[in-house]
């Protein structure tokens, strides 16, 4: 009797092919918008996540900001309250630190041969290579001794060599940086875009008493990197660094801290939370079109239930028991949110493929995500179509053989 509930329920679906594609197509979208969201809500968290990550490992991030001008407090890094012995003491002064390095940059035209290029020079130490997780893709890092002698030589990175060099080796070469000479000893490894889309490989690294004797004209910096030895001790060593600059700036219990540090760590968990929520929302979202589906199942199947009443009467008077009649309609309903399911997978997996290619957004296809909404439409289809079944069952066949 189970084939024959099966072969009947088929019939019916062949019978009404349009109004079964119809009823199926709100699964089909549901199920692919579900996989479609999700996979650009992760795609987002993924590269969020690696943006931040690309900044450094357990980073610390020391800028200036003077505590009220006019009544209001400045923005971190508008100040020049930081200086390289401040770097030097919490390198020297407080436990749980791996690395540090102040730094300052500013935008500069650079120059080879007849082409030039606009782009952010920043001057450092050679602790930033460790921090700040670079990799040397051709020749080496300037040396500590680059920077006692101020050394005119820079370490490039992948933009700039492709829109200065083309085919030639930068390895070398002389570039002109505001007018003055330096000779490129390394290229660094591309590392592509920040979390707020700007090019991490924008950029030329030059020592860091060059760029502030040579080219800027300036004592302080802008900004110290620091490393901690780990996420364990992130934390503490934030509070050791605040308390360490505000007794080495004599600030009194009263004023404002004229400096910011800010936890990458905390930064990261705070991106990760809110992009995972938004992958979430936009999952929901989606989700509630599987519902609308299955609202149009039910009603499809009422509507199927009432046009085959007589035919339920037949059944029943050749001898169909109600299990039969309740299994023949449960039948149609999960077969419509099977094929639709199927059918929204592909849509959403193709959906997030053409995504990424047109609108260039890094989406991340997950399996998770594909057997949740396939599940779900399954669970929709059993859901909606038990009561039009149900009902279908409970006819009384004399009533039935009597319906026009």
């Amino acid at each position: 009797m189970f084939g024959e509930s099966i072969i009947i329920a088929l019939d019916g679906l062949r019978a009404n092919k349009l109004r079964a594609m119809l009823t199926m197509l709100g699964i089909i979208i549901g199920v692919g918008a579900v996989i479609a969201m999700v996979s650009i809500g992760m795609g987002v968290r993924d590269k969020v996540e690696s943006s931040i990550a690309g900044l450094g490992s357990n980073l610390l991030v020391v800028t200036p900001g003077a505590p009220s001008v006019g009544g209001a407090r400045q923005a971190a890094g508008s100040g020049i309250t930081l200086n390289e012995k401040d770097a030097v003491a919490i390198a020297r002064e407080i436990s749980g630190i791996n690395l540090v390095a102040p730094a300052v940059s500013r935008q500069y035209q650079v120059v080879f041969g007849n082409q030039n290029w606009t782009t952010s020079i920043q001057g450092t130490t050679p602790e930033i290579l460790g921090i700040r997780s670079f990799t040397i893709q051709e020749g080496a890092f300037f040396t500590n001794q680059d920077i006692e002698t101020r050394a005119r030589v820079a370490v490039i990175g992948k933009t700039v060599v492709d829109n200065l060099f083309g085919g030639v080796a930068p390895i070398g070469q002389t570039i002109r940086i505001n007018k003055s000479p330096f000779r490129v000893v390394g290229v660094l490894e591309g590392k592509g875009q920040s979390a707020g889309g700007g090019d991490q490989d924008d950029t030329v690294i030059i020592p860091l008493t060059t760029a502030q004797e040579r080219l800027m004209g300036i004592t302080y910096v802008q900004n110290i990197n620091v490393q901690a030895t780990g996420t364990d001790v992130i934390n503490q060593a934030q509070e050791d660094i605040t308390a360490l600059l505000r007794s080495r700036h004599k600030l009194a219990s009263t004023t404002p801290d004229d400096f910011t540090v800010r936890n990458m760590v905390a930064v990261m968990a705070t991106a990760d939370a809110t992009t995972g929520m938004i992958t979430l929302l936009l999952g929901i979202v989606a989700g509630l079109s599987l519902l609308v589906g299955g609202i149009g199942i039910m009603n499809i199947m009422l509507v199927s239930v009432t046009e085959r009443t007589r035919e339920i009467g037949i059944r029943k008077a050749l001898g169909a028991r109600h299990y039969n009649i309740l299994l023949q309609f449960l039948i149609e309903a999960v077969v419509i949110s099977v094929a639709g399911g199927l059918l929204g997978i592909a849509l959403g997996v193709g959906s997030s493929y053409a995504i990424s290619a047109i609108a260039g957004w890094k989406t991340i296809i997950s399996s998770l995500a594909i057997t949740a909404a396939f599940g779900f439409s399954v669970m929709i289809g059993l859901f909606f179509g038990i009561y039009p079944a149900r009902k279908a069952a409970l006819l009384d066949p004399i009533d039935a053989l009597r319906y026009e």
